[in-house]
This record gives structure tokens, sequence and C-alpha cells, in this order.
């Protein structure tokens, strides 16, 4: 193949690459995730908390009705929809076997050794005859741009174009005030759920920018990740 057919050939395959990410990337909700916070093409936003879990089957009776109730009174003091999300996946312990491998080649125990190497040979075994999953609750947080209607002059609706990057600085802005706006409300609902899932005795934390962008990119490229 000539030089100029390779480079063309390359040049086609960069394209088709960036055309199939264009078009995956269309059919997310997303727009961008900044400031802790998932914006979605819709203009609304996301807060996304990471939930502790409790194993309630070792509770004893009282506290399992105390914890039902103090949930209850927490569901009914909520006024906007909130998302419950529990992410199971299989449970990768590569990097614990690896370390245990490096320790073993460093141990001059011979007794301590062979343990070692058969506790790791044990562990295999165990993951290869069963499937021992992780388990990730999360609990989504809304906060939506109001639905009301604003009037478009019979102009501006058949002419807009005549006037576009003013109209393109300007709702940019919008945009961004918006964008503020909605956090102050999405802050005070982060606050809200925080306290309701600590009166039930759970722990949650807010994931930041880089946490939200790892947990959606193993969502969607489980294998890759």
């Amino acid at each position: 193949m000539a030089p100029d057919q390779q480079t063309q050939t390359a040049s086609d395959t960069v394209r088709q690459r960036k055309k199939n990410r264009a078009a995956t990337q269309s059919f997310l909700p997303i727009a961008e995730v900044k400031h802790d916070t998932v914006v979605l093409k819709n203009n609304g936003i996301r807060a996304v908390l990471s939930v502790s879990s409790m194993n309630f089957s070792l509770k004893s009776e009282e506290e399992q009705q105390a914890i039902i109730t103090s949930y209850q009174q927490f569901i009914n003091t909520l006024s906007f929809p909130i998302q419950i999300v529990a992410r199971s996946r299989k449970l990768n312990i590569d990097a614990y076997l690896e370390n245990l491998r490096d320790k073993t080649e460093q141990q001059k125990n011979p007794l301590i050794k062979e343990q070692t190497i058969d506790y790791v040979q044990f562990i295999e075994r165990l993951i290869d005859v069963s499937d021992i999953m992780q388990k990730n609750f999360y609990v989504i947080i809304p906060a939506e741009q109001s639905s009301g209607k604003t009037n478009v002059s019979f102009f501006k609706k058949h002419f807009g174009f005549l006037v576009k990057g003013k109209d393109s600085r300007d709702r940019a802005a919008s945009r961004e005030r918006q964008f503020e706006m909605l956090t102050v409300t999405l802050r005070e609902r982060v606050n809200i759920i925080q306290g309701g899932l600590a009166s039930v005795g759970l722990d949650s934390d807010r994931l930041t920018t880089s946490q939200l962008i790892e947990l959606f990119y193993e969502t969607y490229n489980p294998e890759t990740s």
C-alpha cells in the first residue's frame, strides 16, 4: 500500500471512531459534569450520593421497627422525587491477589510462605465457583428548571437567525445563571436527604466530579473499566 493510501486509511479510521463516539454520546442524557453535579441536556441537574449499607437482619426486632419508622418519616417529609439505585458488579480482587503473591515471594519463613500460597489458591477457586458480587447504593437527587413558558415575539421566532451571535452569548449566560440558581436548590435538597439518611442510621457522601465521571465510565464501559 502506498504511503498516501495508508495516510488516507488512517484518517478515515480516526474520523469513523469520532463519528461512532459522537453517535454513542448522542443517546446519553448527560450534557456535562461539573461542580460535583451532573448537567442534563434538558438543563436539569442531578447530585449523586453514595450511601452506606446496614445488615438489617442482624438488628433486634425493636431496632428494626425503629429503622422502619424513621425511614417512613423520612420519605413522608420529601416534597421532591428521588431515585434509589443499587448497583451490583462482580468483585474484582486481582490487585489483592497480586499483592499477596508479591509478599509470598518476599517471605523467608517457609511455613508462612506455603500457607500464603494455599490461601491465594483457595481464594482463586472460590472466585471461580461462585460469583461474589459487590453492591453499591446511590441516591440521585434532582433539580429541574421552571416549566413556565416564555413569550416569544413573532420576529424572534421567525427571524431570530439574523442575530445568531448575540443570542448565542445571551443563551450561554442565561444557562449559567440558571445553573447557579438550580445549584442552590440542589444543595438544600442534598442536605435534607443526608439528614434523613442519618436519622435512619446510614452515612452518605456526595460524589465529586471525578467520582461521577468514573461512575458513568464504569457503567457504560463495563468491559474496559
